[in-house]
Formats: C-alpha cells, sequence, structure tokens
C-alpha cells in the first residue's frame, strides 16, 4: 500500500509543481489496488503521511525519486516533445500505448453528427502515436443495415486518412463473451433469472432481490445451458449480481446476456444468445487493450456498468473521459429514415447531394482534415452545446476552405451563357495562371477570335457608360447594341474614370458543356472553358468568381462537377 501510495503521490507533486490533490491520489491508489477500497480511512492516513514529506522536497528531488519509484509513470524530455497538438493532455496517457476506439452501430451509414465522436479519438491516437479501432456493434441482430458493414470502415479510414489500427465486429466474437459469462456464473457472480419482466422491475425498483438471485452455482449453470437451446426468447436473461440495493437503480443486478431468435447477417440462424452491450463492451475493452474510453456523458451509467463487470475479472478499467451534448439543430440526419426515404426513391442514396452524410459529404469534396480541425476546436468538455445547421456548416467550409484554396486550379464557367461579339477584338492565344498566388503550376490557354460566351446575368449588370473588362483579356464597351474592344491594357481600365465591371468569359470557338449538381439537387447548365478537360475526375476546382466544385464524372462532351462551397 505504501509502495501504491508514495508513487502517485510523486506523480501528482511533479504534475502540478509540487502541490498535492489529495483526493486525484486516492482514486489512482483505488483503482490501481481494488482490495484497498475496503481499508479507505488508513489509505486516507497513509497519503496525508506521504504527502506532508513529499512537498518538503523540491522539483528535481521529486522528478528523481519518481524516476526510481516508477519511471514509467514519468515521460522523458523526447516523449514529451512528441506530444503536441491542439487537444488537452489525457490523464494517465503514456506515449506509444494509448488505445482508443468507437463503436458504431451498423444500423446505417455515417453521417456528420457521427464526426465528432470519431475525429476526437482519432486525433487523441495520433496526438500519443497511439492505436485507434473501430468496434462495430452488431449484436442488436434487430437493427443491422448489412451494407453499413462495408461502409462504416471506409468512411472512418477516409476521416482519418487511413488511420484505423484494426475493424472488429462483434458478432464474430460470440463464443469469447459466452465462455466469460460462463465465468461468472462459474464465480457466482451472475445468475439466470426466469422471472417474468414487470415483476422483476418492480422488485428493483424497491430494491429487492428477486427468487432467482439465491439459487445454487449448479442449477445456474444449467440454466445458463438451457438458454442456448431450451428458453425461448424472453424467458431468460443472464444478470450481473451486483449491489441490490445500490441507489442508482440503473446498476442493480443488469441483464449481460439474452435470448433473440433472429436471422443475422453474420451468424444466420446459428446463433441465438447475445450479450447486451455494456458486457461486450467491457469483455472487448479488456481484450484489446484499451486505455482510455471517450464519449459522450449520455454513456456515464454504462461506463459505471462496464467497470462493475471488469471489477469481477479483476481487470483494470480503461480511463473514462465524457464530452457534454452536442445538439445539432435542424439536422436531417436520421438513419432510418434517411434509408427509407432512399428505398422510397426521394433520394438517390447515401451519397445523394442533398443528405449530410459522409458518402454524399466526400463527394462533394470535403476533406476529412475539416471535420477534425472542427472537433479538436471543440475538445474534450463536458459543458452541453448547441450547434445550428448554419454555425456548423459556416466553420466546416472556413476549415475546408483553408484547405483546398491553394490546390484548386482556377477554371471558366459560365451558365444562362449568352453569346455576343466584341467588335475590333484581336484574334490571339490569352494566358492566364492556372492558379493566380502560384505562377510556376502553369498555365491555361484559350484562342479568341472576337466571338464569346458571358453570362446573361453579368450582361445585364453592364452600363454602357462605363468602361468593363473581360477578365484577364480586354476592356470594351458597349455602344448601342454592339460590344466595341477598346484595348488590352489592365491599368487603363483600372485608372478609368468610368470604370465598370470585370466579367469571366469564355470563348465561342473553345468550350465544352459543363453542369454543376447544386446542393438542393437542381443543376445548373452551361458552357466551360475546354482546358477543364485536362483535369481529372475526383480533383476540386475553383470556378472563378462562384464556388469550389468537385469533378465528379467525365463523358466526351460533356463535364458534370458537384457543387462544394463558395
Amino acid at each position: 500500500m505504501k509502495e501504491i501510495i508514495q508513487k502517485y503521490v510523486l506523480k501528482n507533486a511533479f504534475d502540478f509543481q509540487g502541490k498535492v490533490n489529495a483526493n486525484v491520489v486516492l482514486g489512482a491508489v483505488l483503482k490501481e489496488n481494488e482490495a484497498l477500497r475496503k481499508e479507505v480511512p488508513k489509505v486516507k492516513t497513509e497519503i496525508e503521511a506521504a504527502v506532508k514529506e513529499v512537498e518538503k522536497l523540491t522539483l528535481p528531488e521529486i522528478k528523481l525519486k519518481l524516476e526510481k519509484v516508477a519511471p514509467e509513470l514519468l515521460l522523458t524530455e523526447k516523449e514529451e516533445e512528441k506530444i503536441e497538438g491542439p487537444l488537452k493532455p489525457l490523464p494517465e496517457a503514456q506515449m506509444g500505448k494509448v488505445a482508443v476506439r468507437i463503436a458504431p452501430s451498423p444500423s446505417g451509414m455515417l453521417h456528420v453528427g457521427n464526426t465528432y465522436g470519431l475525429a476526437l479519438n482519432y486525433e487523441y491516437a495520433k496526438m500519443y502515436q497511439g492505436k485507434f479501432y473501430v468496434r462495430i456493434e452488431d449484436t442488436d441482430p434487430d437493427k443491422i443495415y448489412p451494407p453499413a458493414y462495408e461502409a462504416i470502415p471506409e468512411d472512418c479510414n477516409w476521416l482519418t486518412d487511413n488511420g484505423v489500427t484494426k475493424v472488429v465486429i462483434q458478432s464474430s466474437r460470440l463464443g469469447m463473451y459466452y465462455d466469460y459469462a460462463e465465468k461468472l456464473v462459474l464465480q457466482d457472480q451472475a445468475y439466470v433469472c426466469t422471472c417474468p419482466a414487470e415483476p422483476w422491475r418492480e422488485l428493483k425498483k424497491v430494491a429487492k432481490a428477486c427468487p432467482c438471485r439465491t439459487i445454487s452455482v449448479k442449477e445456474n449453470q444449467k440454466r445458463y445451458a438451457k438458454m442456448f437451446g431450451e428458453y425461448a426468447e424472453g424467458e431468460a436473461v443472464l444478470r450481473l449480481k451486483t449491489d441490490i440495493k445500490d441507489k442508482n437503480p440503473a446498476m442493480r443486478d443488469f441483464g449481460i446476456m439474452r435470448i433473440a431468435e433472429r436471422v443475422h447477417p453474420k451468424t444466420g440462424k446459428d446463433s441465438r444468445v447475445w450479450p447486451l452491450m455494456v458486457f461486450s463492451v467491457a469483455i472487448d475493452d479488456h481484450e484489446m487493450g484499451i486505455t482510455h474510453v471517450l464519449n459522450g456523458k449520455e454513456h456515464a451509467d454504462n461506463a459505471a456498468k462496464e467497470k462493475l463487470i471488469m471489477d469481477c475479472f479483476g481487470w483494470k478499467h480503461p480511463v473514462y473521459k465524457h464530452w457534454g451534448r452536442i445538439n445539432f439543430e435542424d439536422f436531417a440526419v436520421s438513419k432510418s429514415k434517411t434509408r427509407l426515404a432512399i428505398e422510397e426513391g426521394k433520394y438517390l442514396g447515401w451519397d445523394d447531394i442533398r443528405l449530410p452524410f459522409l458518402k454524399a459529404l466526400r463527394r462533394r469534396g470535403y476533406q476529412p482534415e475539416a471535420f477534425r480541425r472542427f472537433a479538436t476546436e471543440i475538445g474534450l468538455s463536458l459543458n452541453d452545446k448547441t450547434v445550428t445547421s448554419e454555425e456548423f456548416w459556416k466553420s466546416i467550409n472556413a476549415f475546408n476552405k483553408e484547405i483546398i484554396e491553394k490546390k484548386a486550379n482556377r477554371y471558366f464557367f459560365i451558365d444562362n451563357p449568352l453569346k455576343i461579339t466584341l467588335e475590333k477584338a484581336p484574334t490571339e492565344k490569352v494566358q492566364m495562371d492556372l492558379h493566380p498566388d502560384f505562377p510556376n503550376r502553369g498555365k491555361r490557354t484559350l484562342l479568341v477570335k472576337g466571338e464569346f460566351f458571358v453570362a446573361e446575368s453579368d450582361v445585364e449588370k453592364l452600363n454602357s457608360t462605363q468602361l468593363h473588362r473581360l477578365m484577364d483579356y480586354g476592356n470594351f464597351m458597349i455602344k448601342g447594341k454592339k460590344y466595341e474592344y477598346v484595348s488590352e491594357s489592365y491599368d487603363e481600365f483600372k485608372s478609368a474614370p468610368n470604370r465598370g465591371l470585370i466579367i469571366h468569359w469564355l470563348p465561342a470557338e473553345e468550350k465544352i458543356a459543363a453542369e454543376v449538381l447544386q446542393e438542393d439537387g437542381t443543376i445548373v447548365k452551361g458552357w466551360a472553358e475546354l482546358t477543364l478537360e485536362k483535369v481529372k475526375v475526383g480533383e476540386i476546382v475553383q470556378l472563378e468568381r462562384r464556388y469550389f466544385a468537385r469533378v465528379d464524372k467525365k463523358d466526351k462532351n460533356k463535364i458534370s462537377l458537384w457543387y462544394l462551397h463558395k
């Protein structure tokens, strides 16, 4: 006991410049040695004595003692240098040894509301050069959408730049859950309850045990075996023996295994006994070596149940850290409703541009880093937050723009095109930078012969008393119903007292049909410059003075793009 206390007092003193929080030390000591919970008064007395001695030491002396007593609790200078990032450090986290996980249900595809937890866990794994697991929780046969098995890992790898360490599917681990459940029965820490549901709930409310709780281990073994073949669905539940008088009714003899006779996409009809979530999670977190569980505070009760399960086996708990509720207002992110709408033909699929699901956002051209930056901006906080759709997309689009602005080359696109003739215009090849900030990236060349396509909306804004300019080409004026070339000089346009508008354009002879799918599902058609043909499918471009878009498809005589954002 004294050795455990000493190392945690030293650790706490070193972390907080010589000052010790005795309560933090007590928590760490009891976590390492559960048996000491029976001797809390004695432990507190020993902690007080150790604190008095350690607070007499200088910080270098504390560090030296900690290096001798528990070097694993002290990061080396090199390790400290490696822990960089926008997130607050995790408690009890060691470089290279952190393992975190997310646990999505395969009830549908991942949507924008899933990105925060996914990104936050991954960023912590990256920060500590640790492991990031994706565990697909499919032990409820009623809530499975088979295509999600393939889509979830794909989306997770996209959002983390292929940072997933391993994908685990719970239905493939049933044998392991059965074995651990049997151990609990043999240890008399679990019993098979055959009481009807409603009477059992009434007993639970008043903190009274049901008759099944006191049956023998031998009888429980028989009952447990009968769950796999004789009992019908709803006739038997395996319950963990806990404190039946626990102040929190949710903690009282909760279920850990149940019977569900369903056809499962992975196991078919072979399996009828299924672990409840807290049981499978507790087993998996131990088996996978999860060191830190980071999820919403609505999982606090589940965390307490998982700890009780782990205590039965004498396992060390992960560190549980929760974040506050993030209420996404006016978001249509229901997996079940979206699935139904797709089946009814209201949407074209999970990658329909109108949907806030990752498949659609990826196809539009959003960058995974934008969502990760949003998550790290919020960080791991217990404060509840309400985020409107407008606020969320404003942040995401700003982060995304910072990432793509330097990558996206510029091209002309004219919707609702109007053909004009510019009299006296010279025939020439006009060269423009692919990107104005990176001239070394190359040029795009447009051959002009006096006839142009311009947007009808731009023409409506032109004033006949002003000097206007075709962007990067030349100046012109309107005389009656004619358009007349004036000069090439941009300086002349810039200094003109009657300076008008700069509009973008296309040479009438060199163009390609283009269409842009808008975020509301409508399509804008027009002409694009011929040089856009060289752009590969999947690349993001900026349509001059319009918006960013992703090239989605290329046909022989047409290019299709998806609107991204401005």
